[in-house]
């Protein structure tokens, strides 16, 4: 089940499948952190607990590409990356609906709602607000549905974003608010249950925490909503 992508001394850069949580939580299903110590545990022959710091995470049901520290100064350097904006995170969805921009920005305030673990835009003046910004461009679109009459068609939108700031569930609450809400997302849009979101982490770029060297990662998935093998022909990675 595990694909690591890169290891070495400080780091280990590998692939979350869908529906597996980055940390364990109240399930006590597999959880990325837990495999992965596993993993350096069996491989390196390391007696007693293996040491393996989870600097960002990635929603449960979202797949894509994370970054772990094996040592705490690689966790304390790639956390203050995060902390300055010097780490960088693009990722790939479908989406509902065909946009006119096919580039653009989307900046809002989100205000996370504890209790029920739900984000939504507000107000900047609201208590407890934050800036969440990010920018897309439009890949490829699709109609699906009935195709021989224009009303019953729809379109799906493949886009690629640049998240600048990492807030709670950000891409999925900000595609909803300007009416673009993820395939699959029940929580934010109205898709029927059993439907996989459409949200991917395709890219990671950062400075390594013990060398002076700018790494970058990239792995794209087999299926993403309506895309499949063509998602390939999409790119090369820029």
């Amino acid at each position: 089940m595990l694909k690591i992508i890169y290891e070495d001394n400080h780091i280990i850069v590998a692939q979350k499948p869908y529906n597996i949580p980055s940390q364990a939580d109240k399930t006590e299903d597999e959880d990325m952190l837990t495999l992965l110590k596993k993993y350096i545990k069996e491989k390196y022959h390391k007696p007693g607990e293996v040491y393996l710091g989870l600097v960002h995470r990635l929603d449960r049901p979202v797949g894509g590409i994370m970054v772990f520290a094996r040592t705490s100064k690689a966790a304390s350097r790639l956390s203050e990356s995060i902390r300055k904006n010097e780490f960088h995170k693009r990722y790939l969805a479908v989406v509902e609906g065909k946009f006119e921009d096919k580039t653009g920005i989307f900046e809002n305030y989100l205000y996370k709602n504890e209790a029920l673990n739900k984000s939504m835009v507000v107000s900047k003046d609201k208590k407890g607000a934050k800036l969440a910004r990010l920018s897309y461009e439009v890949l490829d679109e699709k109609i699906v549905g009935e195709k021989s009459t224009v009303k019953s068609a729809e379109i799906h939108s493949l886009v690629k974003i640049f998240l600048e700031t990492g807030r709670h569930h950000q891409i999925r609450v900000q595609f909803a608010n300007a009416g673009h809400p993820l395939m699959g997302d029940q929580k934010y849009g109205k898709s029927a249950p059993g439907i996989q979101i459409a949200l991917w982490a395709y890219e990671l770029e950062f400075k390594h925490p013990t060398r002076d060297e700018i790494m970058k990662f990239t792995c794209l998935p087999e299926k993403l909503g309506d895309w499949n093998q063509d998602i390939s022909t999409l790119f090369p990675f820029k």
